[in-house]
């Protein structure tokens, strides 16, 4: 059996994640302050019309994170589609308790969909055998920065007229067939908390081509209010009829909300992290290309991730499978001893909340199961530099005797 947890003592420490808050964005933000303006502004009008161009959509909205985005997401859809409570979604079997957890919200039934072993996203094949009359939409979750494949998605969700919400808080700028991710569906949801792609401390978008569920966002987001007014700039420039109107209206809510809405200062982090987002995602592929290059030499032990084919990666972490014979959490014990932070794979089918709902399932999900056991990951930010990650190499190399 391959190492023991003892050895190289602790050099550094190399989180999962980092933030790195430029010049441009602390200018910002001062602006902002000096503006004294947190409600919405031009800061948050700037960074969502900069979001939607990135992602090719028409409208992105931005809200207090991406759980936020999906609930409301998915109240959005279901109002306008008129989905009954109890009709069900499907999700993956691996990804963060936020999407299983909005379904509910939304008195909608998730159904787990076991994941494919090498990219470990929603399987096609078993989606379809999960399909039934009561089956309304699909969530595709992209994870770790990965694209699903959305060819076969996108056919089931056309065979079984079906809607999409994809969840995309993981993985954003990243491309499947030259077609950004978060632009697949009816709504695209992401988030820009910390250690994501985009760090505004908290944050998160839902995205749509369709005006209808854009207003309807809007709205959910502000507490259910008349779409006619969502911000005080709604009473700027207008006549005195449209004015009399606005004023007459704004305290209007059609709808049972949220209170969602983040600040300028979150955007004014976010549209300051804009300006370089292909600076940030350049540099996780340069870390990925790194870690693969110092960790291939133990493909006996460890599964790394592959990209896509026909699909960009942009590694909002690097995952690893441990093989048979090794011990995951002795591994991830001595590279966290090791000044190496690391987390689980996002376990889901084996959460004390969801065995107290359904009862014992892990062993309905055998991929899931096998992620849940032997997946973890480490991080890939920007702030990781060469000689971290030669580090990396050479506590794994101790760990496995080489």
């Amino acid at each position: 059996m391959p190492g023991r947890v003892a050895g190289i003592k602790k050099r550094r420490f190399i989180g999962v994640g980092a933030v790195n808050i430029s010049e441009l964005e602390k200018r910002y933000v001062n602006q902002a302050l000096d503006d004294n303006r947190l409600s919405y502004g031009h800061f948050t009008n700037r960074f969502e019309r900069a979001f939607a161009r990135a992602h090719k959509v028409r409208y992105a909205l931005f809200c207090n994170s991406g759980t936020s985005a999906l609930q409301v997401g998915l109240h959005a859809m279901k109002k306008q589609y008129g989905w009954e409570d109890g009709m069900e979604v499907l999700v993956p079997a691996v990804t963060f308790v936020a999407s299983v957890n909005v379904i509910l919200e939304n008195r909608l039934t998730p159904v787990l969909v076991d994941v494919d072993p090498v990219y470990f996203e929603m399987d096609a094949a078993e989606a379809e055998k999960k399909i039934t009359e009561r089956t309304v939409a699909i969530m595709p979750v992209h994870l770790c920065g990965c694209p699903c494949d959305m060819d076969e998605l996108m056919g089931l969700k056309k065979r079984y007229n079906l809607r999409m919400i994809e969840d995309s808080c993981e993985t954003m700028f990243a491309r499947y067939r030259g077609k950004p991710v978060g632009s697949f569906g009816e709504v695209g949801c992401f988030s820009t908390y910390a250690a994501h792609i985009l760090v505004t401390g908290v944050g998160g978008f839902a995205v749509t081509n369709d005006p209808e569920l854009a207003v309807s966002i809007k709205s959910l987001y502000n507490h259910g209010r008349d779409g006619i007014y969502t911000n005080p700039d709604d009473t700027k420039f207008r006549s005195l009829n449209q004015l009399f109107t606005i004023v007459a209206r704004r305290f209007n809510f059609l709808d049972v909300g949220y209170s969602y809405r983040a600040t300028e200062l979150e955007s004014a982090l976010g549209l300051g992290q804009m300006r370089r987002w292909r600076e940030i995602v350049a540099l996780r592929k340069r870390n990925a290309r790194a870690l693969t290059r110092v960790l291939k030499r133990f493909s006996k032990y460890l599964q790394l991730p592959t990209k896509r084919p026909s699909a960009e990666h942009v590694f909002m972490m690097y995952p690893i499978v441990v093989k048979a014979g090794v011990d995951r959490d002795e591994l991830i014990l001595f590279l966290e001893k090791n000044g190496i932070e690391t987390r689980y794979l996002l376990p889901l089918t084996n959460q004390p909340v969801y065995e107290r709902m359904w009862g014992h399932i892990e062993d309905d999900y055998p991929v899931a199961k096998h992620l849940n056991q032997n997946g973890f990951y480490i991080g890939c930010h920007p702030e990781i530099t060469k000689d971290d990650v030669e580090y990396i190499g050479k506590v794994f190399g101790r760990y496995f005797g080489h």
